[in-house]
């Protein structure tokens, strides 16, 4: 595999000129404060090292040792702790946390770009810090703030660890039929006892302790969702001046042997009566979580755009290296036996696909990180309601578009190698392994989908996808006639998308199935609207930039081919929801 090379001209592309985030940080005065083009820069240049040096090395061999379990004990492979030590040092744990506790303060959409960085070099390491910031949000906006003080600075500089610890053996994406049980204590803490699996990171050896958030039921809760709270329960008990005491009544029962992700512990953890403290208050669990969630799912998306760039990474350059047969024009290394495979249709069709797709990715996922910033830190009441309701809308897009479009990529990058990519020593075979669980985690692709159109379209009568609708036609509306080869097709996707969504509203009242049917190829088709709207953001600029650099030629390229290659997918998706839910029916259960 090639060595892993930060992305950050693009990433400052994005950042600086398309979305001039400096711009959206001077009316942030929470923002203004802590950072600047420079500052996000310099963080950025550091970062890049740190995943390249340190981190990335470690991907190949990780994958091959594995974590291993004896005893309850889990030991990462070698070199994790080291790097892992590396990292938190460097206060990266911390990177967008509240500097109150020790936090670095960045916006999320600098967040965005370090996450990218280091699940780029290695998706496996990359998941221990991402569980810890996710759960370090829960506590920051919803604990007690003793347990903010007592917890929070051991975690963002990393001497701790968080996980999130929410699914059970029979219970996944439906969490209101969970079965671990809090009981209250005189002295304000809980006894929490249940097994909860899947748990990323909930044993290991690179901290000295793990703060779990923990989801479970009072014994006077309502059914269902309504009756879930959220509790704090650390693997080593704290003291009161904050040294670390007794073992907690936890454990770990094994860990899970999975087709990806391997250095990444998935562990099934036992709570037998273990202590804990509640988060907000009883029954308000799920509204805890979620916070975290818009954040945690949009990382999920960012971690399949991670292993999209790594892909292209290395099939871009075994394409320009690997000679077989000659151009269908003629030779064009006439000094070799064959010509660079990059010379072939097929394999560029492949290439600028995975560009395409990567660049539009970090784009999209860019801009939501712009709306939970929004949302965080703007001072006008109204704007924060605007950018809430677009982060609503878009992290169900952001977190499966991204994670199908990269399974895509890394698959094309396997084939560009050929042979080579099936066997290990290349590393894309790794990369479409370790991918394939971001379409699954963090709820589902098809769960997604179904967020998108029946919470979010369908639940706010339309009005949440009006907002994003009417930015894309003020866009279009303003634009100049130089950007009409972008502009047109936009216009045409948007009009499309605007019809299916009044469509589809107006059908689900009749029948509910109708959601369901429509939803993932709905929500394929707004992934692709967006990604237009991102691809045309950036042909505007490097329109005006072309006779400066080849990288704005090379932009202004992958844009046209996404345009004609690439949005046209939308018809066919567009026809699959317009056939309506009666053909899934059509067979009774026997029947399958």
């Amino acid at each position: 595999m090639a060595d892993y090379k930060a992305p950050l001209r693009d990433m400052r592309f994005v950042l600086n000129e398309v979305f001039e985030v400096s711009k959206l940080w001077a009316q942030l005065p929470a923002l203004a404060e802590v950072v600047d083009e420079d500052t996000a820069s310099a963080i950025l240049e550091e970062a890049g090292k740190v995943a390249a040096g340190s981190i990335a090395p470690l991907n190949r061999s990780g994958d091959e040792e594995g974590c291993s379990w004896h005893e309850g004990a889990v030991r990462t492979p070698a070199g994790f702790v080291e790097a892992y030590r590396t990292y938190a040092e460097g206060g990266w744990v911390g990177v967008g946390g509240d500097p109150e506790f020790g936090g670095m303060g960045m916006p999320k959409v600098i967040g965005a770009q370090v996450e990218e960085l280091v699940n780029s070099a290695n998706l496996s390491f990359g998941l221990y810090p991402m569980l810890t910031a996710g759960a370090c949000l829960s506590i920051l906006n919803h604990a007690s703030e003793e347990l903010k003080a007592q917890y929070l600075p051991n975690m963002y500089a990393g001497v701790w660890a968080g996980s999130m610890c929410l699914t059970e053996p029979h219970a996944g994406t439906d969490l209101g039929i969970i079965r671990t049980k809090a009981e209250p204590q005189a002295d304000g803490s809980y006894k929490i006892s249940g097994t909860k699996i899947f748990i990323t990171g909930g044993e290991h050896d690179l901290t000295e302790n793990i703060i779990h958030l923990v989801l479970a039921k009072l014994p006077d809760a309502p059914a269902g969702p309504k009756g879930i709270s959220l509790f704090l329960v650390p693997k080593v008990m704290v003291n009161a001046d904050g040294s670390l005491g007794e073992r907690n009544a936890l454990s770990c029962g094994s860990i899970e042997h999975k087709m990806g992700i391997k250095a990444s512990a998935t562990c099934v953890m036992n709570f037998d009566g273990a202590t804990g403290w509640i988060v907000d208050a009883p029954n308000k669990g799920l509204a805890a979580m979620f916070t975290m969630m818009n954040y945690e799912r949009l990382g999920v998306g960012i971690q399949g755009l991670a292993l999209g760039e790594r892909s292209y990474q290395s099939a871009v350059e075994y394409a320009r290296e690997r000679i077989q047969s000659r151009a269908p024009t003629g030779p064009q290394a006439k000094d070799k036996a064959a010509d660079p495979i990059i010379v072939h249709p097929d394999v560029r069709r492949m290439l600028l696909t995975m560009k395409a797709l990567n660049e539009g990715g970090r784009a999209f996922s860019s801009y939501v990180a712009m709306q939970l910033d929004t949302a965080k830190y703007s001072e006008d009441a109204a704007t924060r309601k605007r950018a809430d309701e677009l982060v609503a809308l878009l992290t169900p897009v952001a977190k499966a578009f991204l994670t199908d479009m990269a399974l895509e990529t890394t698959v094309h990058g396997q084939q560009i190698f050929g042979g080579h990519g099936f066997i290990r020593e290349w590393g894309q075979e790794q990369l479409v392994r370790d991918c394939r669980i971001t379409q699954i985690y963090e709820g589902t692709n098809g769960i997604q989908a179904l967020d998108l159109v029946g919470r979010k379209v369908v639940g706010s009568g339309g009005a949440f996808y009006q907002h994003f609708a009417d930015e894309i036609k003020a866009f279009t509306d303003s634009a100049d006639a130089s950007l009409a080869e972008f502009v047109n097709p936009l216009k045409d996707a948007i009009a499309n998308l605007e019809l299916m969504t009044s469509d589809l509203l107006e059908r689900a009242k009749a029948n509910p199935n109708e959601v369901g049917a429509a939803s993932v190829e709905y929500l394929q088709v707004f992934g692709y609207t967006a990604y237009a709207y991102m691809w045309a953001l950036m042909a505007r600029t490097a329109l005006a930039k072309q006779d400066q650099d080849d990288f704005y030629v090379s932009k202004l390229g992958t844009a046209r081919f996404f345009f004609a290659r690439l949005l046209p997918r939308i018809h066919s998706l567009t026809a699959s929801v317009k056939a309506g839910s009666e053909s899934l029916y059509l067979l009774d259960a026997a029947q399958f």
